[in-house]
């Protein structure tokens, strides 16, 4: 990790995974798709801290001028993933505990209806691609591989979305799935909660693979919801 990038994240230990930009499409359009894919990929609420940003040391790490970058988190600002404090910087936006329960909410709704399209959009073949996403933990318990099970979790669910091909779910869906993705990875360790994940898959996937509308679209619904759940009743953190 670079001293620069270190700087970059001057209020907390999280550091974003950042490379430089080769040349080539529009600086601010790379600096922007990298760093939203860095927050994205980040344990955004792995602490209490605030995360500021500093423009200089991020535009060192991708190799660019600070122009392109400060164009880049003003994109990102106007979609809600950073803010401006004044006289004190700029800072990746966490929500708090309730923003977290309603977006899992509208998660499960849109990933539902995903499913559902999936029974009727997706072929044999990239349904069956989600079964192999789990290959890894059929000798182990997704607890002896909880940060690799976290990662297959998330995949999971983004593919079901993609299944569906439709493009509004993709569009409406993508600026929730930072937060959710994030919330996902910290709670998938909590309470047996991988352990129990990994059946509720397994009878999405039954259903997917039967073409059984009704019904995936159901397991999938009440899992997410279950999440907002545990959520509303053991992360208190989040406030």
């Amino acid at each position: 990790m670079s001293s620069e990038l270190q700087a970059g994240i001057a209020a907390s230990p999280l550091a974003l995974s950042l490379q430089p930009i080769n040349a080539g499409a529009s600086l601010r359009d790379r600096a922007y798709a990298m760093l939203r894919q860095a927050i994205a990929d980040a344990d955004i609420y792995q602490t209490r801290e605030e995360i500021r940003l500093d423009d200089r040391a991020l535009s060192e790490s991708l190799g660019v001028s600070r122009t392109p970058v400060r164009e880049a988190m003003t994109l990102l600002e106007q979609e809600g993933f950073l803010r401006t404090v004044p006289r004190r910087g700029i800072y990746i936006v966490r929500k708090s505990k309730r923003e977290i329960v309603e977006m899992v909410q509208m998660w499960a709704a849109l990933e539902s209806m995903a499913a559902r399209l999936a029974t009727q959009n997706a072929t044999d073949g990239e349904i069956a691609r989600l079964r192999h996403m789990f290959d890894d933990f059929r000798e182990a318990t997704p607890a002896e591989h909880i940060a690799e099970y976290s990662n297959a979790n998330i995949a999971f669910h983004q593919a079901i979305v993609e299944l569906s091909k439709s493009q509004i779910i993709l569009d409406t869906i993508k600026n929730i799935f930072i937060h959710v993705r994030a919330i996902r990875r910290l709670t998938i360790s909590q309470s047996d909660r991988a352990s129990r994940s990994i059946v509720d898959h397994l009878r999405i996937l039954e259903a997917l693979e039967k073409r059984d509308t009704e019904l995936a679209e159901r397991l999938v619904r009440e899992h997410s919801l279950n999440l907002a759940e545990f959520i509303d009743a053991n992360c208190d953190f989040l406030d």
